[in-house]
């Protein structure tokens, strides 16, 4: 999000704005709009811009005022701009009511009739009240800085830990040292848990640290700010130690080395060994070791006394591994020279088919012990014949030699390093280093001398972890679960599959979170405690008795979603004999994914069998349906579809007969057409007048009672409304105009009243009517032609003969008589009247038929005798005092207005006392309008009130009655 460095008057979303939103709003709504628009003291905004509101006047020393609230973001910089009358006037600033002195964040400008303010880096101290001063005259302003929101770059990472394990749940804000708010499932963490839970920050990153985590702390944590939040789930699990690979009975010969491996899945576990329920003790030929997950005993020149059972106890589990270690006699009788070789495979361990298994990785050691004098020739062979997995040809018949013979005791192998063959007195023994799965197979050894030869089979099997499963497939989705499918490995490692373990892990995120840890056995698993929204991966590992094979591919990502709930407000907006219209509006839930449209279905009453009214979805929120048998009862009823599918139906409650309903008919005259419509001549008329009824009514249009003339006017109806149409508007066509509906014998009507109007003619005979000084009377009559409207005012110019350049003498005036005053000596001048209405001025002027000679200094004017008229009155109250019930404790006003010359002097009584010097009450005199202020008054300021004002021609005395009532209370109102 970019934001741009000079912050400029706010127009959409400022306090000014949102004024006038609330202004249009009930004030049930104010807290809503309020916190819509981040207004956080609402009260405090509408105080001071109501008050603003009313300061508003015009200025002599300002030609624009600063408007009444800025807003600009945190950091940015403002201007605030006047245009002052006087270019040469001082302008003072003044911030929260302290003069602001020009600085590197305060710049003060002047370019013309232009003062500037502006102020840099604006931060929430600039939040204030600002007042722009030039002599006695301020303006005022709010200044309103807002914080751009704090965006989280870094979100929250999905967590599965064992319990006691301590948990960091990290992420990166967009703003250094920004707040930021944490929740586990919906409830804020607080620093009073600041045994449970610890808080950190570290410039843009916030830390929450979970110490020693229990089953209790699973949930779901948020981390919240202003512009935006992040989820994460914390799965905590029992300490379950898995074993990966078990121990194995062994069988060996004296002199050989004798190992036990197992493998488990916390590295940090350690064990005890046993031999006979004897704990193992180091001495030069035991030797125990431990390296990662792999525990070892070796026992190195094995003796007879070794043999016995071995077990391998983890620290805190309750449970072991064991195995059996044998130990191999080797029985050799005396034969006479020239003896036959013979192969003894009559070894403990191995089964009737003379097999092997090994693990792959381990060692594969074939030790075969022979007879035969002289010492017999050995050679080995491999054949696939026998195999576990079948070769990719049907031809199984390869054999293949793996080493030569041994001859004087001398050891030859093959190249590649991983077979030997050695051969002892008595043995022969062959040997593969990391057994491979091309390592599985029936192997020959054939020995030879001259006496013979013999040969023996020995089966055998490598197995292995299994290879991964495919890419797991998602069936379907849900709200916060999904429902994932795969299918088995193509191999199963030569031991069956005990199950499955699956992982998922957020699109975004790297860190993978085991789902369970006991193989599952299904091939079918439902995943659930998802984020809606959120897209996620699945994958899977096969698991068989030698251990966890390699993870599969990833899924397709998907997203958690659920279908959106019913549509709501399902009607009937209108019905004929064949068609329907509906409407409905949009579903409450609509989910985190947007909504792909709606289907429409129907069905006759009784029946289950639903038609799609249309092929496809509709994002409209009504349709009209068509083709609809007439007289039938059908049912109708609308889904709404997203990513997840349909929602629930939402049907009328019952089934609608398709036949046109009788409807009476009614006129609805918009609101602008109650009154007159006034128009202009030339312009267009267009009157759109909406009605109801059915069946189609005839409308009828007449105009003063007769019928209109079609050449002028022009008509267009349909099924709701009728049109009425000119083109271009004259003085005839103002009138009465009414629109009746009729269906059969029912009928409505209504008038619309259209006045056209012009500009004004003329004024009539312009007279002079007589000339004084440097004044002139002037005198006309209205114009014939007012245009169809009142006359509003009158223009005067006049103009000196010499130069015949016209100036103006009064505008927008009422009467049809004026004096022209401070005209020039020695001037000889003419005048002429516009009159003028609401179109406009007339395009022609009346002018004086005579001229004005103002005469030069030196002649006497004889001023006529006026009668002394004697102006003295007595005083006389124009308005009374009205009698009033007030609440004791808010201030109360009684007024009243007198008239009498000269200015009568006012007394007031209270309860025939007077009251002129007591400080409770302010008097207040302006304009003949007299007032008593009454501050916060008590019951005991009741009674009656007298005002009295003399004067040298009289008096006169006017009275009232206050009543003054103690407020209501809680307690009154229980009452």
């Amino acid at each position: 999000m970019s934001l741009g460095r000079e912050a400029v008057q706010v127009s959409t979303v400022s306090e000014v704005d949102v004024w006038d939103i609330l202004q249009k709003a009930p004030p049930s709504e104010y807290e809503k709009i309020a916190f819509q628009y981040g207004i956080t003291d609402l009260r405090g905004m509408l105080k001071r811009l109501k008050k603003m509101k009313k300061e508003e006047k015009k200025s002599a020393a300002f030609l624009k005022k600063l408007d009444p609230a800025y807003q600009v973001e945190k950091g940015h910089k403002i201007k605030l701009a006047i245009e002052v009358a006087n270019p040469n006037a001082e302008v003072k600033w003044l911030k929260n009511g302290q003069e602001i002195h020009p600085s590197g964040r305060y710049i003060f400008e002047s370019i013309g009739n232009k003062r500037l303010l502006t102020l840099n880096h604006c931060s929430l101290a600039d939040d204030a009240a600002y007042t722009c001063v030039i002599g006695d005259e301020k303006c005022f302003t709010e200044l309103f800085v807002k914080e751009p929101p704090v965006l989280i770059l870094r979100n929250l990472e999905d967590q599965m830990v064992m319990k006691g394990e301590r948990v960091e749940f990290e992420c990166e804000v967009s703003e250094e040292g920004a707040p930021v708010k944490w929740e586990k499932d919906g409830v804020e963490l607080t620093r009073e848990e600041a045994f449970k839970y610890r808080f950190k920050k570290d410039g843009r990153k916030h830390v929450l640290i979970i110490n020693e985590v229990t089953k209790e702390d699973c949930g779901h944590y948020t981390v919240k700010t202003n512009g935006g939040e992040s989820m994460a789930e914390l799965l905590v699990q029992e300490k379950q130690l898995e074993v990966y690979q078990s121990i194995a009975d062994l069988t060996v010969k004296a002199k050989e080395e004798a190992v036990f491996k197992c493998e488990v899945s916390d590295e940090n576990v350690k064990g005890i060994w046993y031999k006979n329920g004897v704990e193992v003790k180091l001495d030069a030929r035991t030797h125990i070791t431990h390296i990662g997950r792999i525990h070892k005993l070796a026992i190195d020149d094995v003796k007879p006394e070794d043999e016995g059972d071995y077990t391998f106890v983890p620290e805190g589990y309750a449970f072991n591994l064991s195995a059996k270690l044998s130990f191999l006699e080797v029985k050799i009788d005396y034969v006479p020279r020239q003896d036959p070789p013979k192969i003894h495979l009559d070894c403990a361990g191995h089964t009737a088919e003379s097999t092997i298994v090994v693990v792959a990785g381990n060692k594969l050691r074939l030790d075969v012990p022979i007879t035969g004098d002289p010492a017999p020739t050995v050679v080995w062979t491999k054949s696939e014949k026998g195999m576990s997995r079948k070769p990719k040809s049907d031809q199984s018949t390869d054999v293949e030699f793996i080493a030569d013979l041994v001859k004087d005791g001398e050891v030859i192998t093959n190249a590649d390093g991983r077979v030997h063959v050695e051969s002892t007195k008595g043995h022969c023994i062959f040997t593969i280093e990391g057994a491979e799965r091309q390592d599985e197979g029936v192997y020959s050894v054939i020995v030879r001398n001259p006496a013979g030869e013999d040969t023996a089979d020995i089966t055998v099997k490598v197995v292995d972890v299994p290879d991964p499963p495919q890419a797991p497939k998602i069936l379907s989705v849900c709200e916060d679960s999904c429902v994932v499918t795969w299918e088995p490995p193509l191999f199963d490692g030569g031991q069956p599959v005990m199950g499955y373990v699956l992982e998922r892990k957020k699109k975004k995120s790297y860190r993978w979170m085991r789902l369970n840890f006991d193989p599952y056995k299904e091939l079918t698993y439902e995943a659930k405690r998802m984020i809606e929204g959120v897209a996620y991966e699945m994958r899977v590992y096969a698991v068989n008795a030698i251990g966890m094979s390699s993870h599969s591919p990833a899924s397709l990502p998907f997203v958690p979603i659920a279908p959106t709930s019913e549509p709501t407000g399902l009607s009937v907006d209108d019905i004929s004999d064949t068609t329907i219209s509906l409407k409905w509006r949009a579903p409450d839930r609509m989910g985190s994914v947007p909504l792909d449209g709606y289907k429409i279905e129907y069905c006759k009453e009784g029946s289950d069998e639903w038609i799609p009214a249309f092929e496809g979805l509709t994002d409209r929120n009504s349709i009209i349906i068509r083709d609809l048998p007439t007289g039938e009862k059908m049912q109708f009823r609308v889904r709404a579809y997203n990513m997840a599918g349909p929602s629930e139906p939402a049907s009328l409650a019952k089934a609608v007969t398709i036949q046109e309903i009788m409807q009476r008919p009614k006129i609805w005259i918009p609101r602008n057409l109650r009154q007159t419509l006034v128009k202009k001549v030339g312009e267009t008329i267009n009157l759109v007048i909406p009605f109801q009824g059915k069946p189609r009514p005839k409308v009828t249009w007449t105009k003063d009672g007769e019928p209109l003339d079609p050449k002028q006017v022009s008509i267009r109806n349909s099924d709701t409304d009728s049109i009425l149409f000119i083109r271009k508007s004259d003085h005839k066509d103002t009138g009465v105009y009414e629109v009746q509906v009729q269906i059969e014998n029912v009928e409505d009507k209504a008038n619309v009243t259209i006045q056209i109007v012009d500009l004004p003619g003329p004024p009539q005979n312009l007279k002079i009517m007589d000339v004084w000084g440097f004044n002139v009377a002037l005198e006309w009559k209205p114009p014939k032609n007012n245009g169809n409207c009142d006359i509003t005012g009158y223009t005067i110019q006049k103009a000196d003969k010499k130069t015949m350049e016209w100036f103006n003498v009064f505008e927008h005036y009422r009467r049809t008589n004026c004096v022209a005053s401070d005209l020039i000596m020695g001037n000889e001048y003419i005048f002429r009247v516009y009159a003028a209405n609401m179109v406009g001025l007339s395009l022609e002027p009346c002018f004086s038929k005579d001229s004005a000679y103002i005469q030069k200094t030196g002649i006497v004017y004889k001023p006529p005798v006026y009668k002394e008229y004697n102006f003295l009155e007595a005083p006389k109250f124009t308005h009374p005092l009205v009698s009033r019930s007030v609440i004791a404790g808010y201030n109360a006003t009684l007024s009243c207005s007198v008239r009498g010359i000269p200015k009568p002097k006012v007394t007031w009584y209270k309860n025939k006392m007077d009251i002129s010097n007591e400080a409770k009450y302010r008097m207040f005199s302006k304009q003949g309008v007299l007032t008593l202020e009454i501050r916060k008054p008590c019951p005991f300021d009741g009674g009656v009130y007298m005002c009295k004002a003399i004067n040298d021609s009289g008096e006169d005395t006017v009275e009232c009655k206050l009543e003054v009532r103690s407020p209501v209370t809680k307690e009154d109102t229980k009452k």
